[in-house]
Order: structure tokens, then sequence, then C-alpha cells
């Protein structure tokens, strides 16, 4: 038999339609789409707002107000907007997803609207048990008002009402608050919400009698005078933000349609810590958290702004991630930039105090912008061995800039190198270095070198060849006893005169280092392996100052031993003096040192009497 018409034949089978618990849904919202149950309040107005703007884009003179009513633990919501049949009900109510922005003849308008997911009222159930929807078409007046009830069980009901139970087009919401839930709809909360999402709402709403709207916008306001306006603005950031700004900056984007201020904040802050800013959606609230408004070098401002451009998520509490998005954060970027490059040019005392406080955002900045770094090039602070400088001003004074890539190196060199006239800047601290190293990009003819061991050994005096064949068999000695270590012993003369000795290493001496100790604890083929990557780095030294009374008293003993004690303390405080941590070997030396040294000091030659 033929295979084929041995398989049995396939009926078509019918497609089936997707049930769904409204129950376990609202469970959802409540606890993974939403952060709180006050967006509530936030998806009420959004849809009263919403059917305002879809009436008054057909009739443009149509009343313009939402009104809230909060009393014993239920909550009426009023708009005089575009309104619902039964029909609409049925299609929109009804069906989870469906967004009446979908809708026909509303589609090419969609971007007037809040709401674009159709989920919107379903947040109600998250503090209600109940909804009740009463509702009057503003485009079909002589249909009847319609009454849609539903509870968090997933039914519903539909009916008619008579004309006299809403005689003008609108909507009316009433909510009974579920258990436990009815703190939620008290008049204070529902009052405080209503400011806090609708404050920039374009139209008139109220809770009771008080006015929710605050409009202009703060930083759109006319003020008498510049300074009447930063004070305005300073008041509103500490009411919004619970801080007094250090300045404002307007970030005004009118292709994005973005309006709003960013403030500067009075303290430093870690780049790390994410900023939280405010964005409102067609004067919606929509986030307090928005993060990933700014560039990440922006992080020393918080904003609160306007936009009729940006996509919300689904939740409508955070901003989608796309191409526009990536557009207004370089926008405002650019903003906050051209803020900066305005106070160094005509505003030097506000841009001291600011860096002062922010330098750390302006540096990271300046790293990928040379225009930035030529700008701030005068101000920018360093850490350096003529003092705090800006990079123009070091550069001024010496021919070659040296740095550090550590704060270690930078301790152990610095006293030394500005002694012999050697002037280094401290790379070690976040951003330095880059910054650093790009100076010759913005200032020609610069010349930046790394400062290591070899440099800063070859700017000290070399002793009399005479004078250290001398000491030969105390520098014998001394190497001697620092070999184990991975240390070598040098003789010169330098200044200042109080150090006996400095301890001079680079990161491939301290990787050798860290290498060889590996070496020693690792068991035999992991030996041979890090014994095959032995390389010919430097080795760490210890430079003895030959000008230094101590070392020329230490030179003259005779006794190799003590010669190898003394040896020992002074490699310990040369590592103390850097600021270098010290590892177990170098813990053990110090103290074997220290005991040696006790031990030689207290001895007491039996043959001879105790002198005083």
């Amino acid at each position: 038999m033929d295979s084929q018409t041995s398989q049995p034949s396939q009926a078509p089978q019918s497609p089936h339609t997707f049930q769904v618990d409204l129950r376990g849904l609202v469970d959802l919202l409540s606890h993974h789409l939403y952060s709180s149950p006050k967006v509530y309040l936030r998806e009420l107005l959004q849809n009263a707002v919403d059917a305002i703007t879809a009436r008054r884009a057909e009739q443009p003179d149509a009343p313009a107000t939402v009104r809230l009513y909060a009393e014993n633990g239920a909550l009426r919501v009023e708009d005089s907007g575009v309104g619902l049949t039964e029909s609409d009900v049925h299609n929109l109510l009804a069906t989870i997803g469906r967004s009446s922005k979908r809708s026909d003849g509303l589609e090419s308008a969609r971007s007037d609207f809040l709401g674009q997911f159709g989920i919107g009222l379903l947040a109600c159930f998250v503090v209600a048990e109940r909804i009740r929807v009463v509702s009057r078409s503003a485009r079909t007046p002589d249909a009847a008002p319609v009454q849609w009830t539903a509870a968090d069980d997933g039914s519903y009901t539909v009916r008619t009402l008579p004309h006299e139970a809403r005689t003008e087009p609108g909507t009316t919401v009433h909510l009974v608050a579920r258990a436990g839930a009815g703190e939620w709809l008290s008049e204070e909360r529902v009052l405080s919400l209503a400011r806090d999402f609708g404050s920039l709402l374009p139209y008139d709403v109220r809770v009771g009698d008080e006015v929710i709207a605050d409009l202009p916008a703060p930083w759109d306001r006319p003020w008498p005078s510049p300074a009447t306006r930063r004070v305005a603005l300073a008041r509103h950031c500490h009411d919004l933000f619970g801080f007094t700004p250090l300045d404002s900056i307007d970030l005004d984007v009118p292709l994005a349609g973005i309006r709003g201020v960013a403030y500067v904040l009075p303290s430093a802050v870690s780049p790390a810590q994410r900023a939280g800013h405010r964005v409102h959606l067609k004067g919606m609230l929509l986030t307090e958290r928005a993060e990933q408004l700014l560039p990440d070098w922006a992080f020393f401002v918080r904003c609160v702004l306007d936009t009729d451009s940006l996509r919300p998520t689904a939740s409508r509490e955070s901003l989608y991630e796309d191409e526009t998005l990536a557009a207004v954060r370089e926008a405002l970027g650019e903003r906050i930039r051209t803020w900066l490059t305005g106070l160094a040019a005509g505003d030097p005392e506000r841009l001291a105090a600011f860096l002062s406080v922010h330098y750390l955002g302006v540096k990271s900045l300046a790293r990928h912008d040379k225009e930035m770094l030529r700008t701030m090039l005068p101000w920018l602070p360093f850490e350096t061995t003529d003092g705090r400088l800006s990079l123009e001003e070091f550069a001024q004074r010496h021919p070659v800039v040296h740095f550090t890539r550590t704060v270690e190196e930078y301790r152990q060199v610095a006293p030394i190198a500005s002694a012999q006239g050697i002037g280094v800047i401290n790379g070690g601290y976040t951003y330095d270095s880059e910054l650093i190293e790009a100076l010759p990009s913005v200032r020609p003819g610069t010349a930046v070198s790394e400062l290591d061991a070899d440099t800063v050994t070859a700017h000290l005096d070399a002793v009399d060849p005479a004078e250290e064949l001398a000491l030969s068999a105390f520098l014998a000695a001394a190497r001697a006893r620092l070999d184990p270590l991975g240390c070598d012993v040098a003789l010169r003369a330098f200044h200042p005169l109080s150090v006996p000795a400095l301890h001079l290493d680079d990161r491939a001496a301290r990787h050798e280092q860290a290498r060889a100790e590996a070496e020693e604890q690792a068991d035999d083929l992991w030996a041979g392996i890090l014994g095959s990557l032995r390389g010919s780095a430097p080795r760490a030294r210890l430079v003895l100052n030959h000008l230094n009374p101590l070392i020329r008293r230490i030179s003259s003993l005779g006794d190799p031993e003590l010669i190898g004690t003394a040896t020992e303390s002074l490699y310990g405080q040369a590592l103390l003096m850097a600021q270098r941590p010290l590892r177990p070997a170098d813990s053990a030396l110090l103290n074997r040192a220290f005991i040696g040294l006790l031990e030689w000091a207290t001895h007491t030659d039996p043959g001879k009497d105790d002198r005083r």
C-alpha cells in the first residue's frame, strides 16, 4: 500500500478563543505591571482626558471638565468627553486589550491620546471590587445613555437608561473599594494623587472644589525678572525633589515636543547612582523614575519635563527605548553641555561653584567630547605636586606633563619628584588619566608622559663612584637581605634630606612580584606554568639617600647582620611612607626588623660592666 494513502484524513479544526481569568489578570497587573495601586487614578484621569480630546477633535468648543468626588470608600469620576454608545461599550469596555484610540476615525489622531493599550480601566480592579460606568455619546446624540457594570470575577452587565439619567454627553465612572483598599479612595488620597498626576493637564480638572491643574508650568510662566524666575524654580524643585538646586537648566526641544527644566544637585553623587526624572506625557505624569532620559554623564541633574513624542511602555510607568528616545537623550545632553560652556564663557563664579561639587560629571563628559575638554581646561581641578590646578595651568608650568595611573604611585613619587623639580599629576582618580592622555589632542605641542620608577631614579643625583665603591660591602649586605623580597637596592643623593629611603616600583614590577608569590604557593603543575611566564620586568627598588645622616651612620656599620636588620627597617618605613598596602611577607619583615633592632639596642656584653 502506498505510504501516502495509509495516513488518516485530517479534518479541519475550528479555531478556539482564548479564555481570560480576570482575577488572575488583575493580580498580574497589580503585582507585576504596575508598581503601585495608585496608578488606578492615573488611568481614570487618562481615560477622561482622552475622551475630552476625542470630543474636541470634532467639536472644538465642547466643554473640557473632569470632576472627582470621593466619599465613604467610593469614588465618582465625571468627564465631558466623547462618551459611549451601547455598541461602544461592548466593543471597548468589555474587550480586554482593545483601545478606543484604535477605533474608526481616531487612528489618525492617535498621537493626541495618552492611552494606547486598552487595559487602563482594568487598573481600577486593583483597588475596587466593582466598576460602574454611565455614559452618553456626543457622536450619537439621540442614543440613550448606557450603563456598564463589571465585577472582579469577570462578569458584567450592560443596559440602556432613560434619557434623563444623563442629559449631557460624557462619562461617569463609579468605583466601590474592595476590602482593605478603602484608603486609596479616600478624599485626601485622591486629592494628593490627582495633584501629582494631573498638575500639567490642559483641562479643568478638580477634586471636589479643588483645582488640580497648575498651568502654565513653572518653566513656561512669565516672571518679572531672571532672579525671580530662579527663586520660583528653586521652590518648585524643592517641592518636587526635596532639595534646593545649585542652578536650573532650561530643556526646550521643540522638534521633539519637549519643555521642562533640569535642576542641578547641590551635593555630589556617585556616577553609578541612577537618577530618577519626572516625565509628563501630554500633561499627565508618566513616571517619577525615568532613568534613561539623559546621557550617563549627566548624573548631576534631576529633570522634570512634559513631552508629546516619547512612547510609554504598556504600564505607562517608563519610557520605551527607541530611536526617538535616543535622539531626545542626545538633544537634552546638548542643552546641558551648552549651559556648561555658557557658564565658562560668561559666569566663572557660578561655574567654579558647580565644579567644586560636580567636577566628576564634567570630566566624564570631557573624556568623549574634545570641545568640552578644551572649554573646561582652565577649570577642571587635578591633584598635582604644585597643588590643586587645572591641566592648562599645569601644562604652562612644566614642559613635560608627567602623571601616574594610580594614587599609590603618586604618593610614592610626589614628595621626591617635587623636590627634584619634576611636576607630576595624580591620574589615579576616576577619568583623570584618560583626560591627561587626551591633553595633546586639544593642546597641540604638549608632551605627556607616564611617570615610572626609572624616570624618577634618573632624576636623582648619582653618588661619587669612589664613595659608592667604598660602600660596596654595605650595599652587598643590604641587597642580599632584600633580594628574597624581589627588591633591589640603589644609592642616590636627593632632596629632601629628611627622607632616608624611597621605595619605587611600577605595575610591571608588581605583576612580576604577584606572579612569583603565586608560583611559590602553587603545586608542581601550576608552578611550572607560572615559572614559564617569568618575564624580564624590572624589580622594585629601595633607593637609599646618601645625603641623609641616618643612611651615612648605617652604611658605616661593620656587622652584616645588623646592616640587614637596618635595611629591612628602612624598607618597611619606605612602604609605609608610600601608603602601600602591606603583603603578609612585608608585615612579617617589619615585625622581625623591629624586634631585631630592640634586641640590638638592649643587648649587653656579659664581659663588660653595665654603663650608662
